[in-house]
């Protein structure tokens, strides 16, 4: 085989308590593309999880270039780059002969991302409770929309995480641990009802929410329109909302709670996960391709 090509969802982390814990996967996608061959350097994110797969694989190295391409958009909090890490590692375990499992696979990405919120998501699909001893994936009824509001500038995961303080108050850590079981609790059972109200936290985004400057009045005018809840994507900028009903409305509502500053997309959750979509023997004008 000569080419693959591999189609990876976007993923909102976090939802709102769930801090480094919780991943939904949407129904937003990148496309990463994997060739034996060295047509030109791969982006170093490529190359980084393309030399972690053949560490640990134990399969043969060979050169490979890859493309990405999609509707996810980078540094958003849409787990932008678990999708290229999942693409690029499940493009080279098919072109290997598929050596790793699914499993292994998402051991890998969620080692290069240090955090496997995003990574579970994005190779499994569904919405996923993560930690350190394992994952639990749970599917998603096509009945909850998820409203994003994509903001045209970018928030550095870094930058977001320097905000974090380093201590806080028992209380609220309380509090958000239990808005973050009554939503694995909802999504585990279908109840999306008991979502409500669920979303409010202590742990990081009173603190992020100084790089989004409407954050608050977003938030607010979609639970006014009727959204069980809204929450910041992941670290940012992205503002995600989750509704049963007045998908438009909600919608709405958030753009023009940002000044319409922002693009606003409805859609729902991918219970699928990362899938080949493609594959592509060696043509005869390639069989002596140079190495470069």
């Amino acid at each position: 085989m000569y080419e693959v090509t591999v189609r990876v969802p976007a993923s909102t982390s976090n939802l709102g308590p769930g801090f480094d814990c919780l991943g939904l996967a949407l129904r937003l996608y990148n496309y990463v593309t994997v060739r034996r061959g060295h047509a030109k350097t791969p982006l170093p994110i490529a190359s980084d999880a393309a030399d972690l797969f053949f560490k640990r694989s134990g399969a043969k190295k060979f050169q490979l270039s890859c493309t990405i391409g999609g509707d996810v958009p980078a540094s958003r909090g849409l787990g932008s780059s678990a999708s290229v890490r999942t693409g690029v590692l499940h493009g080279l375990n098919e072109l290997a002969g598929r050596v790793l499992s699914r499993e292994q696979i998402f051991q890998l990405c969620a080692e290069l991302e240090r955090h496997p919120d995003n990574a579970a998501p994005a190779a499994f699909g569904g919405f996923n409770v993560v930690r350190a001893a394992g994952r639990q994936r749970f599917p998603v009824s096509s009945e909850l929309q998820i409203v994003l509001l994509i903001p045209a500038f970018e928030v550095r995961t870094a930058d977001a995480r320097a905000l974090l303080p380093d201590r806080l108050r028992r209380l609220d850590a309380v509090e958000s641990c239990g808005n973050a079981c009554a939503i694995a609790a909802a999504f585990a059972s279908q109840s999306y009802g008991h979502l409500r109200g669920a979303f409010t936290d202590k742990f990081h985004q009173p603190f992020r929410k100084t790089l989004v400057p409407f954050f608050d009045d977003v938030v607010g005018a979609a639970e006014d329109a009727g959204a069980l809840g809204a929450f910041l994507s992941g670290s940012g900028s992205t503002i995600g909302a989750v509704t049963l009903r007045h998908m438009k409305q909600v919608a709405d509502a958030m753009a023009a709670a940002a000044q319409n500053s922002a693009r606003v997309i409805i859609t729902r959750a991918d219970n699928r996960g990362a899938r080949v979509v493609s594959r592509a023997r060696q043509s005869a004008a390639n069989l002596h391709e140079p190495a470069r």
